[in-house]
């Protein structure tokens, strides 16, 4: 299957491109190996405004998103997907500067599965906590199934967990605005694969994500929090379904050569990755061997930890 990615590094920084009808998109700077060329930013509508992710403390790109407001124009909510320091913190400022309300999930760490939940309280050592943003308190909580609108948009809300166990996407409803958009945050980004880092992360409840999405057939553009837009979204999400279920296939493969680690396993299945990213790597193949532990494909010998060794049953 084709690699579906767009690894083109032509950001616009501060200033508005027009993505789809009355969307408009903003990028921050501050690119890395994991936000690529950088939180994206996006206005919702042509008088009362939608602001979904705000993106970090950055005082070029918080003064960008308000320089983006037009005459007649005004930001009436701030929607947030993720509480990650590249998403969230700009949420409280800006609701500062403009009065409007927050939006989102829930606080850090809200939403997490039972195993997750179980694992925390357990005292395991999983590591993690990556660009955790704990200081985020939304003023409103939203849930699946629930609806946001302002004048002349209506977003629904998709609770799509993994990456983060709050990580909700937003889905543009009605034609004024087109149809079967979704804003995915980080579930699906447009450059590369998701980061799965437990406890936060979840690789049982991303998959379930991935399935979520798959099952709206009238989507047609994905705006991510990071990368361009995905113009292919049902391509986007049966590559990386199968590309999960190829790195699971892989750790079973190569725990028939013994009980190993996930930072083990990582070095040995992530051959192509950058090595600066292997620690991302780990993260992620721990996600995997918890929840194909979950499903008795694996077992831990002792307690689970970000060092334990998995070995097949």
């Amino acid at each position: 299957m084709q690699d579906p990615f767009d690894k083109r590094e032509d950001a616009v920084y501060a200033t508005p491109v027009d993505v789809a009808p009355a969307v408009r998109r903003i990028t921050c700077r501050n690119p890395s190996p994991y936000t690529f060329t950088g939180t994206q930013t996006y206005l919702v509508g042509t008088r009362d405004l939608a602001l979904i992710d705000p993106g970090p403390d950055e005082p070029e790109h918080l003064r960008a998103i308000l320089d983006a407001v037009e005459p007649g124009q005004r930001i009436s909510h701030i929607l947030v997907t993720h509480s990650h320091r590249d998403h969230s913190p700009g949420a409280a400022l800006l609701a500062g500067e403009t009065g409007a309300d927050v939006y989102a999930y829930g606080a850090h760490g809200a939403g997490l599965s039972p195993t997750m939940e179980s694992l925390v309280a357990s005292g395991a050592d999983l590591g993690g906590g990556e660009g955790g943003d704990h200081s985020f308190q939304p003023k409103h909580l939203l849930a699946d199934g629930d609806v946001v609108q302002g004048d002349d948009w209506r977003l629904g809300v998709l609770h799509t967990p993994g990456h983060l166990s709050n990580h909700i996407s937003f889905s543009l409803e009605g034609a004024e605005a087109g149809t079967g958009t979704v804003f995915t945050g980080d579930t699906v980004m447009g450059f590369a694969t998701t980061l799965v880092s437990p406890p936060d992360g979840d690789m049982a409840a991303f998959m379930d994500s991935l399935r979520l999405l798959s099952g709206r057939s009238d989507d047609s553009l994905y705006l991510p929090g990071h990368g361009n837009p995905v113009s292919d979204p049902h391509g986007m999400l049966a590559y990386q379904m199968a590309h999960r279920e190829g790195r699971f296939d892989q750790i079973l493969a190569a725990l028939e050569d013994g009980p190993a680690t996930a930072g083990a396993l990582a070095r040995a299945i992530y051959t192509e990755v950058n090595p600066a990213l292997l620690p991302a790597a780990a993260r992620n193949v721990l996600a995997s061997l918890i929840g194909l532990a979950d499903q008795n494909r694996v077992v831990c010998q002792g307690p689970i930890a970000a060092d334990a060794r998995f070995a097949l049953p």
